[in-house]
């Protein structure tokens, strides 16, 4: 599915749309089990008494899951470097068991390295959807991405 693409290949105001992925309620309690262990992540009755009502997933998960989505389409798989930061990191909305997530990414800013010809920044403003096309996380991702090749 690989359709890898440099630096140069990207244009602000493009957009890309993943595939939907749905948070289990055995998968949100392993994850915060693991990396977020508060208890309205991690024990129905607990959460149930929370401030959320119920349980929800960790917000960590869910930018995990979103990263994953868009990373797993292959656009970087040759030219990613690696990322510097992430920006204006936002969670909107808990996401549930039985909530199907995709993630939508908009190019807002491709920038060539003024020290390096073969790199640059490419920044990313991904955002978690769900299936009621609520925004439940959002954050920037400052891709550093190798240049195009050059051509012999």
């Amino acid at each position: 599915m690989s359709q890898n693409r440099y630096l140069d290949d990207f244009s602000i105001g493009e957009h890309f749309t993943t595939r939907g992925i749905t948070f289990t309620e055995s998968d949100i309690i392993k994850f915060a089990a693991q990396f977020d262990p508060q208890s309205f992540h991690l024990d129905t009755e607990a959460a149930s008494h929370s401030f959320y009502g119920g349980l929800i997933a960790s917000g960590l998960h869910t930018i995990s899951i979103c990263f994953r989505l868009f990373i797993e389409q292959g656009l970087l798989e040759k030219s990613s470097m690696g990322s510097p930061g992430i920006d204006e990191l936002r969670w909107q909305a808990p996401v549930r068991p039985g909530d199907t997530l995709h993630t939508q990414v908009e190019v807002i800013d491709v920038k060539p390295s003024s020290k390096r010809d073969d790199r640059g920044i490419l920044r990313l403003k991904y955002s978690a959807i769900n299936q009621d096309e609520v925004t439940v996380s959002s954050f920037i991702v400052n891709h550093l991405v190798r240049r195009s090749p050059p051509t012999e």
